[in-house]
């Protein structure tokens, strides 16, 4: 039996279809192995949201040549589309494979050690055909990430992603259900309906939409929660809003993208929102459903971004107080528009601005931690963990605040009620059983 080993790079997306394409290669009759094991076959799912990203991506492909120089090493994904047959060049690949051929990735392994010629590039720029991937489980035991939807059509001036993986394309209502259930047959309680552009759900079908989509998995015997990916801010809604609250499996968190609390510079990243708009959407939220997890993705750094603009996404951020705000500094991706614009950042300034927001985030994730004290939670049970020298069963509340429960019984994969009593200092939400 020949031996595969696979590695991901990047978002949710990749690493749904990183389970996707082992599981073609387990029925294709290899074994999957650990990268390090030493392999007859790798496969790197490359990554190009960032110049850094590529690297990351040429770095795995050259440690797979060198722990066998006798291995195929292919070259999948979003930097092997973008890098497309140049990758070639480079001694450590011998296959590069784009999106929406990672279906074909057995098949193009069995031609490629036959010495036959197989497609293994397509123009992503011009296909409306969904990728056929799915998966049946999942290395996480206990919540399960379904890919609807592929491509984006928003083009913001720092990103390549949607050309490198085309305009959005939507999976059918039908083969999301027969993934689900399946999911669902195998023991899982909760999904998460994840996509490159999530909101753009169903874009491209007739009559379709993602509260039709996320109505469909509600219908589902056996599924729990449903967790919803990275929405758009003007999807938000009242109708919307109020729809989500209806159906109690959906889970009380969303994730807003913002990238900048200052119009201006939402306008210099091309984003087709307001900070008004957004604050409406959290307003939302909140009046719906109560007390709900928000939480946002922020660049800091942008070019041009002045001191005032950053103190604009400061006063931004304070004033909705998120749960989680995860901060990137911005990181100039050649191809982009953004990368041509003058007044780049040093990254000394970058530094320093990232260590101000990290810091407000630190105090809102805390707060809202403590806001879950004395309340009753629903907690997802996802494995034992030793915090000192005790043993606690952990997992996620419907909001994913991460909770400990003190007690002996394994309780992994039930979905158990309980209390929160305090914080621990290792930010763990510490819950006693109902």
């Amino acid at each position: 039996m020949r031996k595969a080993a696979l590695h991901n790079l990047g978002c949710k997306v990749n690493a749904y279809e990183t389970e996707a394409m082992g599981q073609l290669l387990r029925e294709a009759g290899y074994e999957l192995v650990s990268f390090d094991v030493g392999a007859d076959v790798y496969v790197i799912n490359t990554c190009t949201v960032t110049n850094v990203a590529d690297r990351k991506s040429r770095q795995m492909l050259h440690r797979a040549r060198k722990l066998n120089p006798q291995a195929i090493v292919v070259a999948v994904g979003c930097y092997a589309q973008m890098a497309g047959e140049k990758l070639l060049e480079d001694g450590a690949v011998d296959l590069v494979i784009g999106n929406n051929k990672k279906k074909d990735l057995a098949a193009i392994l069995e031609a490629y050690e036959r010495g036959q010629e197989a497609e293994t590039l397509i123009d992503i720029n011009h296909t409306k055909e969904y990728e056929g991937l799915f998966v049946s489980e999942q290395t996480e035991r206990t919540r399960a990430y379904v890919k609807v939807q592929d491509g984006c059509n928003q083009f913001c001036s720092y990103c390549m992603i949607p050309f490198a993986r085309g305009r959005v394309r939507s999976r059918s209502l039908i083969e999301v259900r027969s993934e689900v259930e399946r999911l669902a047959a195998g023991g899982y309680q909760e999904v998460v309906l994840t996509g490159i552009h999530l909101s753009s759900y169903g874009v491209d079908l007739s009559g379709v939409d993602l509260l039709s989509l996320i109505r469909m998995v509600h219908e589902v015997s056996g599924i729990r929660r449903i967790r919803l990916g990275s929405l758009e801010p003007r999807i938000v809604t009242e109708e919307f809003a109020v729809a989500l609250a209806e159906l109690p499996k959906v889970c009380p968190h969303f994730h807003l993208s913002l990238q900048s609390g200052c119009d201006a510079v939402l306008g210099r990243m091309n984003r087709r929102y307001t900070t008004g708009e957004y604050e409406e959407a959290c307003r939302l939220l909140r009046r719906v459903f109560g007390n709900p997890a928000l939480t946002t993705d922020v660049i800091v750094g942008f070019p041009g971004e002045t001191e005032e603009e950053f103190a604009k996404t400061e006063a931004f951020l304070s004033r909705i107080a998120f749960f989680e705000t995860h901060i990137f500094k911005y990181s100039r991706r050649k191809g982009t528009k953004a990368a041509a614009m003058e007044g780049q950042l040093s990254e000394r300034v970058k530094t320093e601005r990232s260590g101000v927001l990290l810091g407000l985030n630190e105090v809102h994730r805390r707060r809202y931690l403590e806001s879950q004290i004395g309340r009753p939670v629903e907690i997802l049970v996802e494995e034992s963990v030793q915090i000192g020298e005790r043993i606690y069963q952990t997992g996620h509340t419907r909001e994913y605040c991460r909770a400990v429960i003190d007690v002996e019984p394994n309780l992994t994969g039930r979905i158990v009620k309980a209390f929160g009593e305090k914080l621990l200092e290792n930010g763990f939400l510490l819950c006693k059983l109902l």
